[in-house]
Formats: structure tokens, sequence, C-alpha cells
């Protein structure tokens, strides 16, 4: 017999430019496995602790390499776990394809053990979705995948029967009637709007007074075009979460993140413009935009489908951001006075004293969350990957970790599910194994998920470590702590423990147990020093810290309903004193900051 189907599928997807595919083994897959032994580690078989996880991993490794990320799993249950992982590369439009195993052909239709409807199951999540049932048809199923993933920005999915994987390939199929012979290969197109409405954009523009830049992950390839576009219109830019990494943070007129984790400078441009400028983002949250009609709009954004639905726009740019950037810059009119700009520079300053003021403040002993991001900022590693998971330690991650040039961060930014921070983190060490590595996870998704990986990050322990570190900041509070304010702010509920309360657990101990670097911390006076300590390890690290569960996310504005909400919650609240108290000398350092007259350097 000659090659057969899967050694083929192994050898085309390392055409494509996979060199590592996450998954876990079983029998759906069986054929795959033979081949991954016979390919000697190219691609190369990366077994996580769940197929979930290996979801996320392939996700990751799109975030952050621009290239196609990729997962394997058996059939039935195996494929299903996939399912969480595949989503959030969906909402975040990453390139991934899934490749799953299937029951026999002939046993198919018989509810047959782990027969699943694949096809069905994965029809949403998909932007291609295939069985394989005759080897013929593996070759051009392969190649579209690949194809739409990348064009879609999306997920594909490749469903492979266990009779197929093991038949002959047939790298060609027959010159025949119904046969099709596809290629390897794709290029990125270059998109652009017409030129009327570059026109019309740009006389929106040059006739506003008071712009905002909202940019999001969209922007990630036109930092420069961003900041000259901000410099000619004497804007200030803030950044959805995905759109971290656009730009600095240490660029003077961008004024961190929006939203309800964002910024009080961030809230006051967006609420005080006469213009906004939204640049590949999706931000979805009305209450944090402009009031309909208090501004002009325009937008830049590849989908068509995605623009002018956030906020209405009077000009709608359908391209490349950083290609379309370079045709509305000339177009262009330098402002000349920039008191906007100063305005905006100033909120920064007074934003950045107030972060500065709540991480500082410690209660009872006990180590302020705020702290944790906040001190490890300036001691950030030149080129660190950074990753978050979702909680209330996204709260931190967002407004206390500082970004700089080269820096490359991101979460699950529209699924906002648990459970990616630790996956994203192995994905960018194997992706990048000289840089700095660091997560953010609270302990209810590290928990959930993240504390079996560390078996992964032990079992490629000669990968995982070097000079470079590599950290799993993990928050211990023993409380779901976002999903506790929003109980408070939304429902009006006071924290019900029966759901919100987990136990306590040695995370550091346990890191120990299974071989990495273990650091416990619960005095406020050592959390740079832990940091440090941490920063120099020689092996991955599990970095716990016992913080503060009565710190309150405080957001840029409070709204009238929710703030009657939280405090209809606060009468009954089982923590209701530690909150009062804390929220107050959290709100003070925004009264004492905003006096007038206060000046900050």
């Amino acid at each position: 017999m000659g090659q057969q189907v899967a050694d083929y599928v192994l050898g085309r997807i390392r055409e494509w430019g996979v060199h590592r595919v996450y998954g876990y083994p079983g029998d759906g897959i069986n054929g795959m496995l033979g081949a991954f032994d016979r390919a000697k580690g190219d691609p190369e078989f990366i077994q996580t602790r769940h197929e979930e996880m290996a979801a996320f991993m392939a996700c990751g490794h799109a975030k952050f390499t621009g290239e196609v990320g990729c997962c394997t799993a058996t059939s039935g249950p195996g494929a299903i776990h996939l399912l969480n992982g595949l989503y959030d590369a969906k909402l975040d439009h990453q390139p991934v394809v899934a490749v799953v195993g299937q029951q026999k052909r002939m046993a198919q239709g018989t509810h047959y053990q782990q027969e699943v409807a694949l096809e069905h199951l994965f029809a949403d999540v998909s932007e291609y979705c295939q069985i394989c049932m005759d080897p013929g048809q593996v070759r051009h199923v392969i190649d579209r995948a690949f194809k739409t993933a990348l064009t879609m920005r999306g997920v594909a999915t490749i469903i492979l029967p266990e009779d197929i994987q093991e038949a002959e390939a047939q790298p060609s199929p027959p010159k025949s009637h119904g046969s099709v012979f596809s290629s390897v290969g794709w290029s990125q197109p270059r998109v652009l709007p017409n030129k009327d409405e570059l026109r019309k954009a740009a006389d929106v523009l040059n006739e506003g007074n008071k712009v905002a830049m909202l940019v999001g992950q969209g922007a990630a390839n036109a930092e420069a075009e961003v900041i000259e576009a901000a410099e000619l219109l004497g804007a200030g830019v803030t950044k959805a979460l995905l759109g971290r990494e656009v730009v600095s943070d240490e660029l003077p007129f961008v004024t961190g993140p929006i939203g309800l984790l964002g910024s009080k400078a961030s809230d006051d441009m967006i609420m005080n413009c006469d213009t906004l400028f939204m640049i590949g983002s999706s931000f979805p949250y009305g209450e944090w935009l402009p009031d309909e009609g208090s501004c002009k709009g325009v937008e830049i954004d590849i989908d068509g489908r995605m623009i002018g639905i956030r906020y209405p726009m009077d000009a709608h740019l359908v391209g490349d951001a950083k290609e379309t950037l370079k045709e509305l810059i000339p177009l262009l009119h330098r402002k000349e006075d920039r008191s906007w700009r100063e305005g905006i520079e100033e909120n920064v300053r007074t934003w950045n004293t107030v972060l500065d003021k709540r991480a500082g403040q410690n209660f009872e002993g006990k180590v302020n969350p705020q702290a944790v991001a906040h001190e490890v900022s300036p001691l950030l590693p030149d080129g660190a990957i950074l990753t978050a998971d979702s909680g209330s330690a996204t709260n931190w991650w967002a407004r206390h970790v500082k970004l700089r040039d080269g820096m490359r961060a991101s979460l699950s930014g529209t699924l906002a599910t648990m459970g990616p921070g630790v996956p994203y983190a192995i994905a960018a060490r194997f992706a990048y194994p000289e840089r700095p590595v660091i997560a953010f996870v609270g302990d209810g998704a590290f928990q959930m998920n993240g504390m079996n990986e560390m078996i992964t990050v032990k079992r490629y322990a000669d990968r995982m470590s070097g000079s470079a570190p590599l950290i799993f900041c993990v928050f211990n509070n023993q409380d779901l702590n976002q999903v506790t304010w929003e109980q408070r702010a939304m429902g009006g509920d006071p924290k019900y423990p029966g759901s919100q309360y987990i136990p306590d657990f040695p995370y550091a101990r346990y890191a120990e147990l299974v071989g990495l670097k273990g650091i416990h911390c619960d005095d406020p006076k050592k959390v740079t020093e832990a940091w440090q300590q941490a920063l120099t390890s020689d092996r991955p690290v599990v970095l716990e810290f016992v913080v503060d569960n009565e710190i309150a996310p405080i957001p840029p504005h409070i709204m009238k309903d929710q703030a009657k909400k939280a405090v209809k919650a606060g009468i009954k609240d089982p923590e209701r004193t530690g909150i009062a108290a804390k929220g107050f000398r959290q709100k003070l350092t925004d009264v004492y900051e905003n006096l007038p007259g206060r000046k900050h350097d």
C-alpha cells in the first residue's frame, strides 16, 4: 500500500505552513496519530490536557503569529470539546483549521458509538465545514479549508472518517468528470474604499474640532498610520481590549481602554467629542459610545457587514486599515488649535495619578489586586507577550498594565469566555521561545481548566523553560469576582456565596508538585519582590497573589440604574462593610485628582 490519506493530510497542511497541531488523542483519529509519528515532528503533535485547550492554543497561535492555527480531536466527545475554543476564534476573527475524526463511513447513520452529526455540530462555528467521503476529495478540502480560514478570518473544519484516514492517498484524483485539482497558496488582498467615500471621510474629519479615535485589532498593522492620523487631527486614541497592542500606552494622547473596564480619560474623550473615528473595531457597548446624533462619525473596517452597526456613521470606509489610512492621510488637514489634544493629555495624566493612588491603597493587610498589575508594569521586559483571562483580574490587566512598543497582548475579546489565558500563553511560548510570556488569570479560571495545563507545561518543560520568563499570575480571592460584582450592579442582588465562593487552593505549592516554580505572596509590601523573583526564574512560574475580593472595579462613570441596584444589593450583602469603605476610598481618588487647580506632571 502507498501513502495513507492521514500522511497526505499532514504533508499538505505542512505545505500550508503548519508545523504544530494542538490536540488530544482518541481512536477516531488513530490514523492521524500514526501519521504524526511518521512525520517525525513536522508537523508536531502537541498533547494538551483537553481538546478545548487545544482549540484555545490554535486560536492563540493565530492571534500572536498571524498564521493559521491548527487543532485536532477524535470523533464524538473530543470533537464536541473543541467548540468553545473554536467559537473564541470565530468571534475574534482568527484563522483556525480543525481536523476531526469520525466513525467509518459504513457505520454512519446507525446510531453507532460516538457517532455525532459533526457537519451539523460545526456548521455555525465554521466558515467552511466538509466531511471527506473519498480519498480523491481530501486535497481540495484541505486547500479550501485553509483558503477560507485566511480569507474569512475564521474557522474551517475538516472531518475525516476513520477508514478514509487509513485509505490509500490520491494526491492527484483521476482526470474525470467531478474531479477537482486545487493548489496551495493564498495572498493578502489590498482592499480599499472608493475615492468618493475617502473624500467624504476626510471632509468630516477635517471639519471636526474634537476628534476621538477608537481602534481595535483590525488596526494591528497600522500603528504608524494611526499615530500620524491622530497627530494631524489633534485626536486622542482609545483602544478596545483586542486593540491594546496597536499603539503604545506611553504616547501621551493614548487614553487607554474604553468601556466598563476602561479609563476615565477615554470616557471623557468619547462623551465630549464632536467626531468619532473608529478603526478596525466592533466595540459593541453603545452605552460607552456618544449619544446618537451628538457627533459625526467615520469608520474603517475591512468587513462591510460590520461597518456602521455600532454608531451611525457619515462615512463608511470598507477597506484594510493600514492601506485605507495611507490613502486618507494626504487628504487630512493638520488642526492648528491643539486645545482638545492638550485637554486629553491632561486627562491622561490625571487618570494615571488616580491609578497610582488606587493601586497604593491597602486594606486590612490584604494585597490590593490593582497593585499586582500596577507594580509589574514598569518591570515588564521588552517584547513581552501578555495574555488575560475573563474575570475581575481583566479589569486590572486592562487599566494598570501599560504596553510599550513591541509588546503583544490578547484575551478572549468577543466571546469573553473563561479559560483561554493559560493556553494562549502556552501557544505564545511555543511560537516565540525567546520572548517573555505572562498570563493574568483569576482563581476561577485557573481552577476551571488552567491548572491542568500546568501538566502540559511540565511535559514540554524543555520548550517552556529558558532565559525568557513564562509566568502564570493567579489572583487568589476565593470568589468568582466579576460575576459577583455584576450580580450587585446589574441584578441588584447581594453576593450569593452558594454560587460565588470557590475553595482556596495552594496554587504555588501545586506548581512545585508538578515541577514548576511556585511563588506565594500575601503581603502587600512584597508584591514587587514577588514579581522580580518570578521574572528572573529559569523555569515556568505559578505566581500566586492572595488578593482582596472587596475592591470594586469602578467604571469610568456610574450609570444611574446600576448605582441604584448596587445600593439595593449592598443593604444585604455579606461583604457590605468592606465594600462601602473601600469603594469610598477608591472613588475619593477620582474626586481629589479632579479638583480645580490640580496639576499633574
